[in-house]
């Protein structure tokens, strides 16, 4: 009889080393503010395929190649970048069957982490329906990690990390990670008024004059989109995409 799947929950990347899930498993990353509700919002409007870069000189060189290219650092848009990294950049027309180079200063560091999972997803509040479904169809192990913000714990990562270990809980999942335990806690104060409880963040302040409330409405929806995207090589896609 096969074991139940685990779920657990990294609430910064530096966390990710000392994570007690055996292999194999699926890493969900998530950057609430901004880059993995970006990345849904992207593909939600027809882009064909993001590259992910860790680095600056790598994002600069490829817009020297011609690639349309998103980039930020602390919220604001490098001089080189075509857009930055609001969902707002991403659900425009004239993108639509393009390839994106993204970089930013949380996110795009953290897809790169989980070298070692079987799969990694993209995970946001936009898509969490979608994405737990196809986790529970997988029946895998799982591992959610949270971007957080220059490696220090942030709300909105953890809130939605709750989110989605109650779902995966709820359909037969197991735990003995505290911070899984802990972010279901967050996830149930949270719930019933979450525009609300995330105003308060240190990165929905940090970032106010750089996110529209435009932007944090749609980032606090749940269910957007059905999208969702996975690294396949070096490539997000779809996970239904042909590319």
């Amino acid at each position: 009889m096969k074991e139940h799947p685990t779920v657990e929950v990294c609430f910064s990347p530096k966390l990710y080393k000392y994570k007690l899930t055996k292999t194999p498993f699926t890493a969900v990353i998530v950057d609430i503010l901004r880059a993995t509700t970006s990345i849904c919002a992207a593909f939600d409007h027809g882009v064909r395929k993001i590259i992910p870069v860790a680095g600056l000189d790598e994002a600069r060189d490829m817009k020297n190649k011609g690639f349309t290219v998103a980039c930020e650092r602390n919220g604001e848009v490098l001089d080189f970048a075509d857009m930055g990294n609001s969902a707002s950049d991403f659900r425009r027309d004239d993108l639509k069957g393009e390839t994106v180079v993204f970089s930013t200063t949380n996110g795009t560091k953290t897809i790169h982490l989980a070298h070692d999972a079987s799969e990694i997803l993209i995970g946001a509040f936009v898509n969490i329906d979608a994405l737990a479904g196809y986790l529970i169809d997988k029946n895998e192990n799982v591992v959610i990690i949270c971007a957080a913000w220059k490696n220090l714990f942030n709300l909105e990562d953890s809130v939605f990390a709750g989110a989605l270990s109650e779902r995966l809980l709820s359909h037969g999942f197991t735990t003995v990670c505290d911070s899984a335990l802990a972010s279901v806690d967050l996830w149930e104060k949270a719930k019933n008024n979450l525009k609300g409880y995330l105003s308060k963040s240190s990165h929905r302040n940090r970032l106010k004059h750089l996110v529209s409330d435009e932007d944090f409405n749609y980032t606090v929806t749940l269910n957007v989109t059905g999208v969702v995207p996975h690294l396949k090589g070096e490539n997000l896609v779809p996970v239904s995409s042909a590319f």
